[in-house]
């Protein structure tokens, strides 16, 4: 099931400011509309634009070549922070940066870190976004958090938004013996591209 999502998906975050995509465009590009906005891959908000100060801004190399852009939020300190991180996975559009707020807002709710990871061919990421480099991205950042000095003893929370629900049910299923993700998240994540938008598929399978 996971895969099937994955590979399926085509849903675009909520950009009202921006017109639809043209469904002339090629699959691959409706399903990861990396270039919106038009300034997603050079234009990555800072954390510092919200207010956060504790975080470092990494590059993480991946096992098949590529650097991944991801940044680690820490929480204020406080006598209620816990050892826990949020694995956040974007949606097919935009960039890192702007979840900035849905970190924060998690990090103040919950008092933890938050990790959130640029697939490939987002944001400042090399490479093109595809089903397999999708999952090879996130099984990174995962074994990127369990080798750090820092979170490798921390409970991990997977949260995915949009196409990042798939990409988050695809990395906890194929996890669970290690026994260290104590939950998952999703928002408005999809159960299939038909149910999704019916007429494009249609319509696309009649053109090609």
């Amino acid at each position: 099931m996971a895969s099937y999502i994955l590979s399926r998906s085509t849903r675009i975050n909520n950009y009202s400011p921006n017109p639809p995509l043209p469904l002339t465009c090629r699959p691959s590009e409706l399903i990861y509309p990396r270039n919106v906005p038009a300034d997603a891959r050079t234009n990555v908000p800072s954390p510092r634009q919200f207010g956060i100060t504790d975080f470092e801004d990494l590059q993480i190399p991946t096992p098949d070549g590529q650097s991944l852009h991801a940044l680690f939020l820490r929480p204020p300190k406080s006598r209620y922070r816990r050892n826990l991180t949020v694995i956040m996975f974007h949606g097919n559009a935009g960039n890192i940066g702007h979840r900035v707020p849905i970190a924060k807002a998690i990090q103040d709710t919950l008092h933890c870190n938050v990790f959130m990871l640029e697939y490939r061919g987002y944001g400042m990421s090399t490479g093109t976004p595809d089903e397999a480099g999708l999952k090879i991205d996130a099984q990174t950042g995962l074994d990127y958090l369990r080798e750090r000095a820092e979170t490798r003893d921390s409970k991990f929370v997977v949260y995915g938004q949009s196409l990042g629900g798939a990409v988050a049910i695809n990395l906890v299923a194929t996890n669970q013996e290690q026994g260290d993700i104590a939950g998952l998240i999703l928002e408005n994540t999809f159960l299939s591209i038909r149910k999704l938008i019916p007429t494009w598929v249609f319509a696309w399978s009649v053109m090609s």
